[in-house]
């Protein structure tokens, strides 16, 4: 392909954001059937790509959480137009699109493949901590008597103990997550507090754990059990960061196959999260 430097940075619209989603398939990242309109209602501003000959070729998020914080991921190219240096020049782009969206200050995160990560680190991203896909077969499970599923009356509870984990309020997204079609929810209370909470979503294969939030190590291999049991046969992925020794303890405990790898990353400074209560992270896409 020639001329590169003509292509130009637009942003799409929300057939645009599935077809993103269509090759996250074929590259086997493995989205959920319904993920696109959720990330649609967190930023619908947030989807850039480039077209050639009237065709999507390329294309990522760029997605800011009230200005306070930007997420970039679906950084993909289609095959046969890599090795142009067209996702260079788009992630260059994006990354820089994403920053005049946001507070002055204000930081970028991502999970990179082990692959790019040194292209990232050149563009001023750093590492903060790997993050693993494992995965284990749905199974039963008797479930502890402090687990039940997450109610309309817990939405302020769950907003609050998610900010703790992601380091920023997401309402416009954590809200149609819980409520995706298939989903299963778990809370675990006890002195009618909040103590962590899972949740289960569908994808295009299996199951996936996003998040699972936990006070204790205990509870988090509590509400494991409860997903575990809410998928019996079914393949169930986790994305686990490996920093908190508590998540590396539970998968190796629970034998979890392991399936690849990525690193989180932030461009500017790391948030402030409680990581100790993080023992699955929330998507890979999105944070």
């Amino acid at each position: 392909m020639k001329n590169i430097d003509q292509l130009q940075l637009r942003k799409l619209n929300f057939e645009g954001l599935k077809i993103l989603l269509k090759w996250a398939e074929e590259e086997g990242w493995n989205p959920g059937p319904n993920d696109a309109d959720v990330y649609w209602a967190t930023d619908p501003e947030g989807f850039y790509g480039y077209s050639y000959k009237g065709d999507l070729i390329a294309g990522g998020s760029i997605v800011s959480y009230n200005k306070e914080f930007g997420f970039m991921g679906f950084f993909i190219v289609k095959p046969e137009y890599r090795s142009f240096g067209i996702g260079r020049k788009l992630w260059y782009q994006r990354r820089d699109a994403l920053l005049s969206r946001l507070n002055m200050g204000a930081s970028i995160g991502m999970d990179g493949v082990v692959a790019l990560q040194p292209f990232y680190q050149k563009g001023g991203f750093k590492i903060a901590f790997r993050d693993v896909r494992y995965e284990k077969k749905g199974m039963q499970f008797r479930l502890d008597k402090n687990i039940y599923p997450i109610g309309e009356d817990d939405i302020s509870s769950i907003l609050a103990y998610d900010k703790q984990c992601f380091g920023f309020s997401r309402p416009q997204f954590i809200i149609p997550w819980l409520n995706l079609p298939d989903n299963k929810t778990f809370k675990y209370i006890e002195n009618d507090q909040i103590k962590g909470f899972s949740i289960v979503r569908k994808a295009n294969t299996g199951y996936k754990i996003c998040p699972l939030f936990a006070d204790t190590e205990n509870i988090a291999k509590e509400l494991y059990k409860a997903c575990l049991n809410s998928v019996i046969g079914e393949p169930l992925y986790i994305d686990i960061p490996t920093i908190n020794q508590g998540s590396l303890n539970l998968i190796k405990e629970y034998d979890a196959k392991y399936i690849f790898e990525c690193a989180r990353m932030y461009y500017g400074k790391s948030p402030t999260i409680k990581i100790d209560k993080v023992y699955g992270v929330t998507t890979f896409e999105l944070g």
